[in-house]
């Protein structure tokens, strides 16, 4: 019986015997499965529909499903990338996914790891900034009945911003222009990348523990959403909605909208902007009295040129030639009301006068330069003060410890040494003698002077 085999062209008639299977080891099979994927698909980008979403919280991962109409794969957001993102997933929502492709080896699944998850349709941050508005709107940060007035003539204002940038500089020449002696704290903070949201809402906390400040502007210039997302944020937002000082949103140009503006008490368009907002209220108070100070004038110079009017026609008239010594008496009353109301006219202008004195007054009072003075004066006269207290206390610290300086020189037994006594101890230098009997001829004795020491032998003793 011929042996069936496989030919691989060795010739007629020539058959080689067939080789033993080999069977791989579901391990193995895996490991290589793993090894293929794993390296063909290591940076891909896939589009689908968010299906099964679960969130661990206690991990803080993300675990779904990608789906279209015809397959599925699973997904996984680590939570370290999931920090990241800047909306929320939610099961039904078409996203573009980017990761690579792993393989579960226990349970011989594979399914996608994801680093980048953007919503189709819509940007991320416009999503975010979407649902951010959402939640804080219901929260009622944004309600009118929060919003609080402006000062009528503030003091002291904070400014968060970039200490180098254009828009400090503008902020200032405004202020500068309209309003020379207000006083401007700027705290510096970054407005721009990922750390900036923190340093903006530090800054509000901190000019808020700082006091006396009445008004608090948030600034910085124009950029895309990206460039304005840190006063997107929700910190920042909380930070101006606990803010005791009202508020002024001054971000970007007058197109662009934060979540900063609509939780501060006033939106400004533009940095610039914010600042004349500010000092307006001076401004319109002194065009107001100016106002009224020519109304006032006019109104008089009208009243008389009708009266002295009234006065000659009466007095010119030949039908009242008879009672013309009564038209004089009228006219000096005229005459005499004219005065008054001149009288009355001029000590309106005084008082008049005197408020717009004592107002300019007010205003000069903030001036920065004079407060810095005053504080000055106050330090060098507590420094003053505290050079005396130390003084004084050196000198008698001196006194006191001179005293027991003395005091412990007439105790102590050296200075009796110096006046010609002697102090002897035994051998051991231990025990001090007072005796004759206290030693034995023969011992060693040590013998203290005021200058020096001896060392002595007992050749004979002699009892008092």
């Amino acid at each position: 019986m011929q042996q069936k085999g496989l030919d691989f062209g060795l010739g007629p008639g020539v058959v080689r015997a067939p080789e033993k299977r080999r069977a791989w080891s579901v391990a193995e099979l895996t490991d290589r499965i793993q090894g293929l994927l794993e390296t063909e698909f290591l940076d891909v980008w896939v589009e689908g529909e968010i299906s099964n979403l679960k969130f661990m919280p206690s991990s803080g991962h993300y675990y779904f499903s990608l789906k279209d109409d015809k397959a599925q794969v699973r997904a996984v957001v680590w939570r370290t990338d999931a920090r990241l993102l800047k909306f929320k997933p939610k099961d039904g929502m078409k996203v573009l996914a980017r990761g690579q492709i792993r393989v579960y080896a226990p349970r011989g699944d594979y399914q996608m790891q994801i680093q980048v998850l953007e919503p189709l349709g819509k940007g991320s941050l416009q999503q975010a900034f979407e649902e951010l508005k959402e939640r804080l709107g219901k929260e009622g940060l944004f309600a009118p009945e929060k919003k609080r007035p402006l000062p009528l003539l503030p003091r002291r204002i904070g400014v968060v911003t970039s200490p180098t940038g254009a828009v400090v500089k503008d902020i200032l020449r405004v202020l500068r222009v309209r309003y020379v002696n207000l006083e401007v704290v700027i705290y510096p903070a970054l407005v721009q990348g990922p750390e900036a949201a923190g340093q903006v809402a530090a800054g509000i906390r901190a000019l808020n523990r700082l006091g006396g400040l009445d008004v608090l502007l948030v600034a910085r210039g124009g950029g895309s959403l990206e460039d304005l997302w840190p006063f997107n944020d929700e910190q920042v937002a909380r930070a101006l909605a606990s803010s005791r000082i009202p508020t002024i949103s001054a971000v970007g140009h007058e197109t662009d909208f934060t979540i900063a503006d609509f939780v501060a008490d006033l939106r400004a368009p533009t940095p610039s902007a914010a600042a004349e907002r500010v000092v307006q209220a001076k401004v319109d108070l002194v065009a107001q009295v100016a106002a009224l100070e020519k109304h006032l004038h006019a109104a008089v110079r009208l009243r008389l040129t009708r009266v002295r009017a009234r006065v000659e026609a009466v007095t010119s008239h030949r039908v009242f030639t008879a009672e013309q010594g009564r038209l004089r008496t009228h006219a000096q009353r005229v005459d005499d009301l004219v005065r008054r109301s001149e009288t009355a006219a001029r000590h309106r202008l005084v008082r008049t006068g005197d408020r717009l004195r004592r107002l300019r007054e007010r205003l000069d009072t903030f001036r920065l330069d004079r407060q810095l003075q005053a504080r000055r004066e106050r330090v060098e006269a507590a420094e003053r003060r505290l050079a005396g207290i130390y003084a004084k206390g050196l000198a008698d610290r001196r006194s006191v410890l001179g005293r027991l300086s003395g005091k412990l020189e007439s105790l102590s037994p050296v200075a009796v040494l110096a006046r010609g006594y002697s102090l002897v101890w035994d051998s051991s230098g231990r025990r001090l003698l007072r005796r004759a009997d206290d030693c034995a001829v023969g011992d060693d004795l040590s013998i203290r002077l005021h200058d020096g020491a001896l060392r002595a032998t007992v050749t004979a003793k002699e009892t008092a």
